[in-house]
């Protein structure tokens, strides 16, 4: 079952930012592109690097440890497109961002 659970307050991420979200231990990328909020997993398919520590260009970020760059709305890798990262739905809910995740 999946379901929107929240993980940030909406003005914690300012347009252009993106971190690191915890949320029941496992860890998700978050961004603000003009508004509109992305989540993927966190870890890069390559060496597990956080992606929400990346540098965030437009609707990319790179790794920081390698600077492969991924698509934020897909989760597709330049470099190695049979690599992607998962993406998850989001919405905004009052004032916190929320992400559709699989609950166990």
């Amino acid at each position: 079952m999946s379901e929107f659970v929240s993980v940030a307050e909406v003005a914690s991420l300012l347009p252009g930012q993106g971190r690191t979200v915890n949320y029941r231990g496992k860890e998700y990328a978050l961004y603000n592109v003009d508004g509109i909020f992305h989540a993927m997993d966190d870890a890069c398919s390559h060496k597990g690097g956080p992606l929400g520590a990346g540098c965030l260009d437009g609707e990319k970020v790179y790794c920081p440890l390698h600077g492969w760059a991924f698509d934020i709305k897909t989760g597709i890798c330049e470099a190695r497109p049979d690599l992607p990262v998962r993406t998850y739905e989001t919405r905004v809910e009052g004032d916190h961002v929320q992400i559709k995740i699989e609950l166990s």
